[in-house]
């Protein structure tokens, strides 16, 4: 067993039983995003949260420690930018991109958000440790059809 059979694991049996995210981050004790990423296979789960994990998906009991292993984040397979602002708009994608794929597609359904149809409103936000970024993006769902 290795982290991605665990992962598959948790999938199969998010479908199996008809699980939500939300419903799972609140056993989790932890946002829907952040609860996403780590089944997912992007973060590291505490001892309690992995054995939450492991009971809500029925998993096997050693799946409890794969899930406290720090993860090698950024599953997708791409080519790196190299322009330092760039990158971290590649790495925000690597680590969360299935989390908002999988969020979206729960939410929606089957389909993609246009970038052609979209809103971005970026915004400084002053910060005693340090100002910060926020971006909010927003854009049109358009489903898959049916031919």
């Amino acid at each position: 067993m290795n982290r991605n059979d665990v992962t598959e694991m948790i999938i199969e049996a998010k479908v199996r039983k008809g699980l939500k995210w939300e419903a799972v981050a609140e056993r989790v004790g932890q946002s829907k995003e952040w609860t996403t990423a780590a089944c997912l296979g992007q973060m590291t789960l505490t001892e309690q949260q992995a054995a939450t994990v492991v009971e809500i998906f029925g998993l096997p009991p050693e799946a409890a420690r794969w899930l406290q292993v720090v993860p090698y984040k950024g599953s997708l397979p791409t080519a790196v930018p190299t322009d330092p602002l760039i990158y971290r708009f590649y790495e925000l994608v690597s680590v969360y991109g299935t989390t908002f794929k999988e969020l979206i597609h729960e939410e929606f359904g089957d389909g993609i958000m246009s970038a052609i149809d979209f809103r971005m409103d970026l915004q400084r936000e002053a910060d005693p440790k340090g100002d910060r970024v926020s971006i909010t993006m927003s854009g049109k769902f358009l489903p898959y059809k049916t031919y």
